[in-house]
This record gives C-alpha cells, structure tokens and sequence, in this order.
C-alpha cells in the first residue's frame, strides 16, 4: 500500500494529475484473487436434511464448484452453484477437495480441501434380536443418547405379516436425558400364525431446536411363528 501511495505521488509530478488519476483507477479496478471463504462445516446429524452454500470471493463470478478428489458422504451430494445438502444415513468423517471456478475467460480456479464430521446423536440398535418363543415374538433394543440436548422419544415395534398386517409388539414414549447410554427397551406379543418382519421406529423430538430425529432398524429376513395363539 506505502509503495502504490510512493508511486502514484510520483507519477503525479512526472506525469500531471489526470494521469495520475487514470493511473490510480486502473490499480483499484484490478480485481481481488479467486478465494474460499475459510468457514467450518457444521457437524451433519445422521437422517436429517443437511444444507448450507460454500462462499468464494474474488475472480469474476458466478461461480461454478465441483469435487476435485475425495468422497462426500453418502447421501451428501454439492451443486454447481456450491450447495452442499442431503441426508447422510451412516456416521463417520470425511474429507474432499473442492474446486471453484470463476468466469474469466480463460477461467481461474483453486482448490479448497474441505473436513466434516457426521455425527449419529440418537443411537439405535438391537440389544436382544427378535426372536420367536412358540407363539410368540420376543426382543429388546438400546437407545443413547450422545448429544447435549433432552430427547422426547417416542419407539414402536410392529410385526409386519406376508399380506401386509402389522401388529404392535412395542411401545415406550419417555424423555431421555443427554448422555443416556444403552436404555433398554423389551418388546414381544403373541402372534398368528406366519411369517413376520419386525419394524422399529424410534423418534426423537428435540424441542430446543424444534426438530426431529428418526433411526429405523428391521430384521433381514422373516421370522416364522409356527403355532397360533
């Protein structure tokens, strides 16, 4: 900055004053370097919607971005236009280099490598599988709670037979209180005669953030009841 001000004091005596001042424009209109924003990605909660826009400065927009090397997480995709957004199923992290390029002709461009971390806040998994007791279909799950905010949990167990009835075989809606780990939860009924697929559903309302969290789980295969009621 000292050395422009030197510069244009001299040009201003060499030259006149309205060279000077052409000169001086022509400096200030030279455009900023093609840049990313340097902002963190907020942790992706796993079955939630994820969003947010990637910002460049500089160059000549628009911009047009695109993934240089590396792997978003699945189900997390990036637009042309910088929008990182979709629903990630499994937890884990990631890292992915970026490019953004500008509207010059010929177009600048850089590479951004960007971290993120997708977090699993509600945990759902079985603690005993499904199994069948004569007439009967028996099993418990877990839930835990990781993140620093109350949930209100709602989980339901239905047996689902081969022409699409669904029975309940559990029920449980509780509040359950940050860094709850392994809550058991049992479930069982008895059931006609068939073949059923057992389906969790666990949901859990956060009502400081007024969101949802939903996990799901189901038996791989059918589970048989070979004895009636």
């Amino acid at each position: 900055m000292i050395r422009r001000a030197a510069l244009i004091i001299f040009l201003r005596g060499a030259f006149g004053i309205a060279f000077c001042s052409l000169f001086a424009s022509l400096l200030a209109a030279q455009p900023l370097p093609l840049s990313v924003v340097d902002e963190p990605i907020p942790p992706i909660e796993v079955g939630v919607e994820f969003h947010i826009f990637l910002q460049a400065t500089g160059g000549a927009p628009p911009y047009l971005w695109r993934v240089e090397s590396g792997d978003l997480p699945e189900g997390i995709s990036l637009s042309p236009q910088g929008l990182l957004s979709g629903s990630s199923a499994k937890a884990g992290t990631f890292s992915v280099t970026l490019q953004v390029q500008d509207s010059n002709r010929p177009p600048h461009s850089i590479n951004k490598v960007i971290k993120g971390t997708v977090v699993s806040s509600l945990l759902l998994e079985w603690q005993q599988p499904p199994k069948v007791n004569d007439n009967r279909i028996d099993g418990s799950l877990q839930v835990s709670n990781s993140s620093t905010e109350s949930f209100d949990l709602t989980v339901i167990i239905v047996a689902v037979a081969q022409d699409g009835r669904a029975t309940a075989i559990g029920y449980q809606h509780f509040p359950l209180k940050p860094g709850s780990k392994n809550i058991q939860i049992p479930f069982g009924n008895t059931l006609p005669y068939g073949s059923y697929v057992v389906h969790v559903d666990a949901i859990a309302e956060i009502p400081k953030r007024n969101s949802i969290l939903r996990r799901r789980l189901q038996t791989p295969t059918a589970l048989a009841v070979l004895q009636g009621p």
